[in-house]
């Protein structure tokens, strides 16, 4: 990323920041910087995301997954299908008290990860080279994040075993679909709908918080 990318960037996240109501952060900023510069490095060969354009990750991974930090309060997060750590890097980015591990099959995936973990200091991640069905943590999570699902159902399905009671799945959704949310299984309830507005990007943005209210 070249100074002016940076400056650039720098600026935007300060107007978001403000946005999401998050508090002024200039270390954050740069390690949030760091890190879509590493992606942006990394993608060329391994192929973390389609997007290639760099303003364009800025937009729809970076900001995308800093929409939801002020909302999501889960102290031990789990990002499922995490692929280049989105939008798990970010929130460990913002809130390095919380323990935030990062799940993915792709072996291509994990290393990035690895290796992001280590240039930007985060010794509150995790990296899990793992299937989710295979995954059996010591400890259940009071928070499940995901971008990769394409419908709750499968989400709550595949991760219910790594999820404690009382918990919450937190789903990042393109548009909310009321047949998906009127037919979640049993042991789930419906908690809140988050609309999200996304600096520059024109798409509709949903979070959807689901708790978890008994075992499967």
């Amino acid at each position: 990323m070249d100074s002016a990318h940076h400056n650039q960037f720098s600026g935007r996240l300060a107007t978001a920041f403000e946005q999401f109501g998050l508090p002024e952060n200039t270390q954050a900023w740069s390690k949030l910087l760091h890190y879509l510069s590493l992606l942006e490095k990394w993608n060329k060969t391994y192929n973390l995301t389609a997007i290639r354009d760099l303003d364009e990750m800025f937009v729809k991974h970076l900001l995308d997954s800093l929409s939801v930090a002020a909302i999501i309060d889960s102290e031990r997060l789990i990002d499922v299908g995490t692929g280049g750590g989105l939008p798990g890097i970010p929130l460990a980015i913002l809130f390095p008290e919380r323990q935030i591990d990062l799940l993915d099959s792709n072996s291509k995936k994990t290393r990035f990860l690895i290796q992001a973990k280590a240039e930007l200091g985060l010794e509150n991640v995790t990296v899990l080279h793992q299937r989710v069905e295979a995954y059996r943590p010591e400890q259940l999570y009071d928070g499940v994040v995901s971008r990769a699902f394409a419908s709750l159902d499968d989400m709550l399905t595949w991760t219910e075993h790594l999820l404690a009671v009382g918990g919450h799945w937190w789903a990042m959704k393109a548009q909310k679909t009321q047949d998906e949310v009127a037919e979640l299984p049993e042991f789930a309830k419906m908690s809140q709908v988050f609309d999200l507005k996304v600096p520059d990007l024109d798409a509709q943005r949903t979070l959807i918080k689901i708790e978890k209210c008994r075992e499967k």
